[in-house]
């Protein structure tokens, strides 16, 4: 399997560049997400000069805007200049699939990000690191995620679900849409779609019905942004039990009324929290997979990332 690019803060993956002089290595990334994708890492704030070690800056209010400034000296601004760098590193990784970013960093925060007045007072925690902000606004199609919300198991199995959807996508219909291979594509995450957030299951299907309207190129570019948009919604014990269920009305006419039933509790004690997805999912998929049916097959849902990472072999909380 080709690499997947990813973008990452460089700290994290234990270079020496914090303004301390020291790292953040997150092994998670490193020992485990590592063989499955390239990192390309940036530390912006070292890109812009600032060094190591260096004065700390923050992110401080200023007449209604966020400026990112140094804490003991406010007469460096340097909100601009991350911004710069984030035009710059977008240019380098256009073909990136997901980006993970140091929390709580004034340059890189995504989520909830410490504001100060200037006298140092805490304001609240709405705000996002320049680079990180400016990236985003660069890269919309792109996942982002902080390292530190990746030890929450929905936000790690649905951040690394978008990632490799992403690359799918960038692969087999980025460069060269055609209405055929746009709708086999689609076929492939509908359970998937189903599973995240059941409206965007019609209204993607809705919007695929007619590939005349416009230019496909522009259809294409639509379809990865709803899709990514539905994905974006972490899928839950709910949304996962009703993709099964769904999945389970194939096998009406082909397992016995005993193997219907070990089905249905096991699809039951999964929707109560008892256990793992992968627990019905695998029965499940040995059922239809002794199906002549290619479409269900070839659905994302059965794996929308590498099952060695273990990522449905833990009970969610929702």
């Amino acid at each position: 399997m080709d690499k997947i690019p990813l973008g990452v803060s460089q700290c994290l993956l234990g270079d020496p560049v914090r303004y301390d002089g020291g790292h953040k290595r997150n092994r998670y990334l490193t020992d485990v997400l590592g063989r499955y994708v390239e990192f390309l890492p940036v530390c912006p704030e070292m890109a812009i000069g600032l060094g190591v070690p260096r004065k700390p800056i923050r992110l401080i209010v200023t007449d209604g805007q966020d400026r990112i400034r140094g804490i003991e000296n406010p007469d460096l601004d340097v909100t601009e200049a991350l911004a710069l760098e984030a035009e710059a590193a977008a240019k380098r990784m256009p073909d990136i699939c997901g980006y993970v970013f140091m929390q709580n960093s004034p340059s890189c925060g995504v989520f909830g990000l410490k504001r100060y007045t200037a006298a140092g007072n805490s304001i609240d925690s709405r705000g996002q690191g320049a680079y990180a902000k400016r990236f985003s606004e660069l890269m919309p199609l792109v996942p982002l995620e902080e390292a530190g919300r990746l030890t929450d198991a929905g936000l790690r199995e649905n951040f690394i679900t978008r990632v490799f959807t992403l690359h799918d996508w960038r692969k087999n219909l980025e460069q060269n849409p055609t209405p055929k291979k746009l709708i086999e594509f689609y076929s492939r995450y509908k359970y998937q779609v189903m599973a995240h957030h059941v409206p965007s299951y019609f209204s993607i299907g809705k919007f695929l019905a007619n590939l005349t309207a416009k230019p496909i190129e522009d259809i294409n570019q639509e379809f990865i942004r709803l899709l990514m948009a539905a994905l974006s919604r972490p899928a839950s014990r709910k949304g996962n039990t009703n993709a099964l269920m769904h999945l389970r009305g194939y096998l009406k006419a082909h397992i016995t009324s005993l193997e219907k039933a070990e089905l249905g509790n096991l699809i039951e004690s999964y929707s109560k929290g008892m256990v793992p997805l992968i627990v019905p999912l695998t029965l499940l998929k040995h059922h239809l997979m002794t199906l002549d049916n290619p479409y269900l097959k070839n659905q994302t849902f059965w794996s929308p990332h590498p099952e060695e990472l273990g990522l449905r072999n833990i009970v969610l909380e929702f």
